[in-house]
């Protein structure tokens, strides 16, 4: 398969992604200090949107692994991409266990997006209908697999334990591989239809088309990034008294 170009498309629905990210820590933040009701954003449609944004983020990161490696397993780059989310979910888990104690990230979005990578190599080869069928399940797998046998710490990466401790961002790999597989299934169903040939035709040009882009072209290091830059600027906002 020749590999295709960059695709704008992706990159501008990366950047969608986190602005709703950015949005839903703004008032998260806001919360932490006050300026909302305390909870709030644990009720109405908060929580959904914030699955909603996790869920889009594994799934592109499900249609980036086969539209980069379906032709063949580019290994040398999959090791240093991998390396590079990997790297980060422990760089997240070790600033949130010093900051937040027993609270910390133990299996979070970058921590899914990982483990899902790996899994999803197997899945590459496999009819798009059977990699949905198995997305299905294990969409559904927590609502009847969780049992007492699954509650021991080290297993919570799994997401089957009965119930958790609480801890900040944790997307454990049941359900959450699901998105990654369906974003496989259907960029396979998408190329067999020449979708993907169309959109790399398409992009938005100019100055607005690469502002666009250009946070979805560095998606992992906005998330790093804007979660410390928003918290200082609510603390510095409560400080002044503004």
């Amino acid at each position: 398969m020749t590999p295709l170009p960059r695709l704008w498309v992706l990159d501008a629905s990366r950047t969608a992604a986190l602005v709703c990210m950015v949005w839903f820590h703004f008032n998260f933040d806001l919360m932490l200090f006050g300026h909302l009701p305390p909870g709030v954003m644990f009720t109405g449609n908060w929580p959904y949107f914030a699955r909603g944004i996790a869920g889009s983020f594994l799934f592109l990161a499900g249609v980036s692994l086969w539209l980069a490696h379906s032709g063949g397993v580019r290994w040398p780059a999959f090791w240093r991409r991998f390396g590079i989310v990997a790297g980060a979910a422990a760089l997240v888990s070790g600033v949130t266990y010093f900051s937040f104690g027993g609270g910390y990230v133990r299996f979070g979005i970058l921590h899914a997006i990982a483990a899902s990578s790996l899994i999803g190599l197997a899945f590459l080869r496999l009819p798009a209908t059977v990699t949905l069928v198995i997305a299905l399940g294990v969409f559904l797998a927590p609502m009847g697999l969780r049992s007492d046998l699954f509650a021991a710490p080290w297993l919570l990466w799994l997401g089957l334990a009965p119930e958790v401790p609480p801890m900040m961002d944790y997307e454990p790999l049941l359900p959450w591989a699901a998105p990654f597989l369906a974003g496989i299934a259907l960029a396979d169903l998408a190329d067999r239809a020449g979708l993907w040939q169309s959109l790399s035709r398409w992009r938005m040009t100019g100055r607005m088309g690469r502002a666009l882009a250009w946070p979805g072209q560095h998606s992992l290091a906005v998330y790093l990034i804007h979660q410390p830059v928003l918290f200082g600027f609510v603390w510095l906002y409560t400080y002044l008294g503004l």
